[in-house]
């Protein structure tokens, strides 16, 4: 999918669910100042809590819930991809997370069009003791150990 398809009027647009989210540990860190739209949206997927205090998604068909946010810079990429330990020239099974384009989705199932998502491999989700969240949100209180 070309990277044209998940700009709208030139911005990047990103789906957070997790440490990103509006309110989460590290939004106004790299996110805060820097987003012109933040929006309630959903994507199909695979929620987990991990024990380390942050959610991890996978390839689903559940919902998993979260905010696209829009961003002017398109450099955004390159700060969150640091976060996230995601380098693009490395083997994918080499990053903590993949970045990939997924369409997004309104609440009520309208759709929003294209952004990037950080994805984790499932095998990498259960080596962490990753914990699903069926409800598809994740918050600081999500991770129950067993």
């Amino acid at each position: 999918m070309a990277e044209s398809k998940i700009k709208f009027s030139g911005l990047v647009r990103v789906f957070v669910y997790g440490t990103l989210k509006p309110g989460e540990a590290n939004y106004k860190r790299y996110c805060a100042g820097k987003v012109i739209d933040a929006k309630p949206a959903m994507l199909l997927g695979k929620l987990f809590a991990l024990p380390m205090g942050y959610p991890a998604m996978t390839l689903g068909d559940s919902q998993v819930h979260g905010y696209l946010l829009s961003f002017p810079n398109p450099g955004i990429l390159k700060e969150l991809d640091v976060l996230e330990n995601y380098q693009p020239a490395r083997q994918m099974s080499q990053n903590l997370y993949n970045r990939q384009i997924m369409e997004a989705y309104e609440p009520k199932g309208v759709s929003l069009g294209y952004a990037w998502v950080y994805l984790m491999s499932p095998e990498r989700v259960y080596q962490f003791g990753g914990v699903p969240q069926p409800d598809g949100w994740w918050g600081n209180s999500s991770f129950t150990a067993n």
